[in-house]
């Protein structure tokens, strides 16, 4: 585990302890912050491999502070929240919020050691210029993609809904998280994410024998390798 570089953001001394040195003890590069705009402050000076995130901290909310990670680092680091709230709801919340993985307390050392590991991997993925899952490559730097050597014809706003499906493979994506990384503020109409999923879907399935966009109810949508 050696130069994992991990932003621990928790306000509780006693969890905040326990993580620090388990994770320090595991071969962690582990930085630490009492509060959220210490946390921004931090992501925002140093590239972080992970940032581990509680929700309910004394100055904002951990959500604010994963959507302000999203739209101001670069480059993007994974979030995972750390929190007491485990109903389906506050799940989805995360999630819409950017989140990439969600641990509820109370919860286990080795499991959120192994959650790091693991979001740190998908970042050095992602941090390449392409990306293969399954048959499928992505290079985000030529928008270009292909599918079992076929190139796809993809217009430039159905190649930004599969960048955002690549970027949080192998988990899903909310339908608000595409519409606000795709269109932002100047979204224009709720029938029109349906119609791009669509047409990307003709693109990047139908030709082929296996679909690999796939529709997570009450979620949005991931991709499938």
């Amino acid at each position: 585990m050696d130069n994992i570089a991990i932003l621990l953001v928790e306000d509780t001394q006693a969890i905040a302890t326990e993580v620090y040195d388990y994770l320090e003890g595991e071969g962690f590069l582990v930085d630490y912050a009492a509060t959220g705009r210490q946390g921004l402050s931090m992501a925002l000076a140093r590239d972080y491999d992970v940032v581990v995130l509680d929700l309910m901290l004394p100055d904002i909310s951990g959500m604010d502070v994963c959507r302000q990670l999203k739209q101001l680092c670069e480059p993007v680091p994974p979030v995972l929240m750390l929190t007491a709230r485990d109903t389906l709801h506050d799940k989805l919340e995360g999630f819409e919020a950017g989140a990439d993985d969600y641990l509820t307390k109370p919860f286990d050392l080795l499991e959120l050691k192994l959650r790091c590991a693991a979001l740190s991997k998908r970042r050095f993925l992602h941090s390449k210029q392409e990306t293969l899952i399954g048959d499928l490559r992505v290079n985000s730097q030529q928008k270009s993609a292909s599918r079992a050597g076929q190139p796809l014809n993809l217009s430039n706003t159905d190649f930004a809904i599969l960048q955002a499906l690549v970027e949080s493979y192998p988990n899903a994506v909310s339908r608000q998280q595409i519409i606000r990384k795709v269109w932002g503020d100047d979204f224009p109409d709720t029938d029109v994410l349906r119609s791009h999923i669509y047409t990307l879907r003709q693109c990047v399935d139908k030709p082929f024998d296996k679909a690999m966009i796939k529709t997570i109810h009450g979620v949005g949508f991931r991709l499938e390798g």
